[in-house]
Parts: C-alpha cells; sequence; structure tokens
C-alpha cells in the first residue's frame, strides 16, 4: 500500500511540473486557469460556510445565498476542491499570484527556493556575494582610471 502511495504521489508531482511546464510558455492561459482556481477556492470557501451557517442556525433566515434552495450541500465543497486542484496543478497554490518570477521559474526549469536543498541555498548566496564583491572591485578601478585621466588633463593645462 505505500508503494501505491509513493507511485501516485511521483506521478502526481510529474504530472504537476509537466502542467507548470506548458503552462509557463502560455502566460496568458497560465492567468486565466489561475483566476479561475482562485475564484472557484473562494466561492466554495463562500457556499460552505454559508451551508455550515445555514444548518447551525436554521432560524435565521440572512445568508447571502440561500443555502436550501439555491443549490445542493455539495455545491460548496465541490467548488473549493476543483479550485484547489487547478491551483495546486498550475503550481499557484502557495503563490498568491502568478507573476514573472514563477514563470521564468517554469521556463528555466528551476527549483522553488522552498524546493531547494539547503546547500544549493548557500551557494547560490555565496555566488551572489563573490559577484557583488567583483562589481565593488571593478567600481573601484573605474574611480582609479577617472582619477589618473583628471590628472592628466590638469598636467597638459599646466
Amino acid at each position: 500500500m505505500l508503494i501505491y502511495i509513493l507511485y501516485m504521489k511521483k506521478i502526481i508531482t510529474r504530472c504537476r511540473e509537466k502542467t507548470t511546464a506548458y503552462l509557463s510558455h502560455r502566460p496568458k492561459l497560465y492567468a486565466l486557469l489561475v483566476g479561475i482556481g482562485i475564484v472557484l477556492f473562494w466561492r466554495g470557501v463562500w457556499h460552505t460556510t454559508d451551508f455550515i451557517h445555514y444548518n447551525f442556525n436554521v432560524y435565521q433566515n440572512n445568508l447571502t445565498i440561500n443555502g436550501s434552495s439555491f443549490s445542493p450541500w455539495w455545491d460548496g465543497p465541490l467548488s473549493l476542491i476543483v479550485g484547489i486542484i487547478i491551483l495546486y496543478f498550475t503550481g499557484a497554490f502557495i503563490s498568491s499570484f502568478i507573476g514573472n518570477e514563477l514563470i521564468l521559474l517554469g521556463l528555466r526549469g528551476e527549483k522553488k527556493i522552498s524546493q531547494k536543498v539547503e546547500g544549493e541555498v548557500r551557494t547560490e548566496i555565496d555566488s551572489i556575494f563573490d559577484i557583488k564583491n567583483n562589481l565593488n572591485d571593478i567600481n573601484e578601478k573605474i574611480k582609479e582610471l577617472e582619477e589618473k585621466l583628471k590628472n592628466k588633463e590638469i598636467n597638459k593645462e599646466n
């Protein structure tokens, strides 16, 4: 049974990665699907909460929707589940918005920071630090060259 669960997890993860990679090349479709997923998610939360409220407070009739005759009991939970599935498979479930970074990660095939091993993150931080130091060195050399140029110009005038 455990092997079956691990196998299913691997299949779902692979399917999610392929979906994200496919959608990253189609940002308009990506944004549309994520938007639909967000709306369905919050619609499901709203309707489920109204249904629960209606069942606990049968005598109060101040709902935002009419829970008893407007829709069946499973309408809210179904919207919630479909919204969660869409957001999960598009890779936008954890992030609150779809931005350039999410699309670029999919295009480059990079891992999110939450998926990276601590060593990978430290290596990236060290690389960034080295680049920053190199830029500072270059900046200092440019200033030195500018000073030498000014000194030559002053000497020519005299």
